[in-house]
């Protein structure tokens, strides 16, 4: 992990084959412009703070931005007198993630949850997230819901640094720069600073497809295993992982390490199935409760059609405007990934992901949340602005930065559901 780590805040951009047999560089650089120079050919090593510290500067840009979105929050809020840390940490997915680390998980179908109002079960909350709340909270005199934040905002940071890894790897620093901006820009990007899961799992997802792409196999095994146990989404980069080392199998490359990282990638989400299915007594366990309790199952799409349609054909509030708008984009943004010929691991992940948040029945207007771990959809736009004037990328960011705070007002301060 130390090799992985140091060798992102080095030169992450070095042309490395990647396991599906081609140079990662090679891929995403049309005109020749290589990972030594920038949008306007000029040499990427010349003398400047952020061509030294690329890394670093990637955590800044995400902590400025990211403080920008909480600052116009903070401001309506109070002309709105809304205590504005609750809204960080005390509503929704936040509430029950505070309990879980409080009380533990419930031992049926049902639980008894006054403070949320609710009967139903804590289960289909993953438990790497309140587990590291509880562990904050019993080594430091912070209260479980400030815990939840410090928890948040630090992977929001290793998030960023992954996400940056992987733009530099298979494009260039710049675009590793600009991949972090996007994606701190989000139309949900407010979930990054709530006691939600996207900054967790997005940084053990960013780091898994990081290792991945530079070949470290047993390294992208054990973090893809972390990832199980914090979303059911984990599934996706379990899948990354698995066709990567399907490949270097077949190709018969790095020996038995691509074994070791397929057999590692799905074991943590699998070992959280197996307690759940012994605490309720029956093997679909988790996926019975999802359905019968939560309704949350895998419909292949049906649902998200049928609303889609509805959301074309009368008027719908905001939220479903943008989950549309969002998951329309990301078709785009696929076919881009396809045509231009990406990373295996990076294709794999960005589909799968997809199908699943399409796939996945009901909460519609949640769907533009779920797409927040996706940061590799973020890749061809990262690409394309990082030969943009300077003038033009200030723009498009400037931009994006008043959308992005503006709609996390109104998920925060508006919408009465989950975000």
């Amino acid at each position: 992990m130390f090799r992985l780590v140091s060798a992102a805040a080095a030169t992450p951009e070095s042309p490395v084959t990647d396991p599906a047999g081609a140079s990662s560089a090679g891929h995403v650089r049309p005109g020749g412009t290589g990972g030594s120079a920038d949008a306007g050919g000029r040499a990427d090593e010349r003398p400047g703070l952020w061509r030294r510290y690329p890394a670093a500067t990637a955590l800044v840009v995400y902590v400025l931005l990211r403080l920008s979105g909480l600052v116009i929050l903070a401001i309506f809020a109070h002309r709105a007198g809304a205590d504005f840390w609750s809204l960080l940490n005390d509503r929704f997915d936040a509430r029950w993630y505070v309990n879980i680390a409080e009380d533990g998980y419930d031992t049926g179908l049902t639980g008894d949850h006054p403070y949320m109002k609710s009967k139903l079960s804590n289960l289909p909350f993953f438990p790497l997230y309140p587990g590291l709340i509880a562990a904050v909270t019993a080594v430091t005199p912070f209260s479980a819901p400030v815990s939840a934040l410090i928890v948040s905002w630090t992977a929001g940071l290793a998030a960023a640094w992954g996400i940056y890894a992987v733009g530099a790897h298979v494009a260039s620093r710049r675009a590793g720069l600009i991949l972090v901006a996007l994606w701190a820009l989000l139309p949900h990007a407010v979930v990054q600073n709530m006691a939600y899961t996207e900054t967790i799992f997005t940084a053990l997802v960013a780091w898994t497809l990081y290792a991945l792409l530079r070949r470290q196999w047993l390294t992208a095994g054990l973090l893809c295993l972390v990832a199980g146990l914090s979303r059911p989404t984990a599934t996706t980069v379990a899948a990354a992982v698995g066709l990567t080392a399907l490949v270097a199998i077949v190709r018969r490359q790095d020996g038995w390490r691509p074994w070791a990282a397929a057999a590692l990638s799905p074991l943590g989400y699998l070992a959280y199935l197996a307690w759940v299915s012994d605490r309720l007594g029956r093997v679909d366990g988790y996926f019975h409760l999802q359905e019968t309790t939560w309704r949350i199952g895998f419909d292949g799409g049906v649902s998200t059609f049928t609303t889609f349609k509805r959301v074309l054909t009368e008027p719908e509030n905001l939220a479903l405007y943008m989950s549309t708008l969002l998951m329309g984009l990301a078709v785009v943004l696929i076919a881009l990934l396809v045509s231009h010929r990406y990373p295996l691991p990076l294709l794999v992940y960005s589909i799968a992901f997809f199908v699943i948040t399409v796939g996945t029945e009901n909460y519609y207007w949640a769907k533009g949340r779920y797409l927040v771990p996706a940061f590799t959809l973020l890749l061809p736009i990262a690409v394309g602005l990082a030969k943009a004037r300077r003038t033009t990328l200030l723009a498009v960011l400037g931009f994006l930065l008043v959308v992005s705070g503006w709609y996390g007002t109104y998920l925060s301060l508006v919408w009465r559901a989950s975000p």
